[in-house]
């Protein structure tokens, strides 16, 4: 058996997984990787709120207030915000994290937003989504899901 054959056994075992999850847990995982595309979109054209710009408008009321909330704490806690410290409005800290993302180049950039991405899935998952689970869940959705259609 090839690599190739062994990987895609692999990843195709995790979609059969993926498809038995709840669908509280798949929407969740799906916010994530659209709330950091949404991001990266912003960071190259920026926009006048930036938090209405980022999260998904599609998503339910109570899961897109969460965010809002949440979202600038998550950006401090990754030390997207350090440099904005006096900050206390929730979009102008958003609005610096995003700044600061920026000027981060490849591997760096790309780590910062699969933790936001996993992050941001488990606000919306509410509590049932485990960082494990979502490392490897928001990476096999965003490679097998999401990124084939975009």
């Amino acid at each position: 058996m090839s690599l190739t054959t062994f990987l895609a056994k692999i990843w195709n075992e995790i979609k059969s997984l993926f498809e038995g999850f709840p669908v509280e847990l798949k929407t969740a995982i799906h916010i994530g990787v659209i709330l950091t595309e949404n991001i990266k979109n912003f960071v190259e054209s920026p926009a006048a709120d930036i938090l209405t710009a980022i999260i998904p408008g599609d998503i339910d009321d109570e899961i897109k207030n969460l965010l809002r909330a949440k979202l600038p704490a998550i950006l401090t806690e990754l030390k997207l915000a350090d440099s904005c410290g006096s900050l206390t409005d929730p979009a102008a800290i958003s609005e610096c994290a995003v700044k600061v993302l920026q000027g981060l180049d490849g591997d760096i950039k790309s780590a910062f937003l699969h933790n936001l991405s996993v992050l941001a899935a488990q606000v919306a998952a509410k509590g049932k989504l485990t960082w494990s689970d979502g490392v490897y869940l928001l990476e096999w959705y965003y490679k097998n899901e999401y990124q084939p259609t975009s």
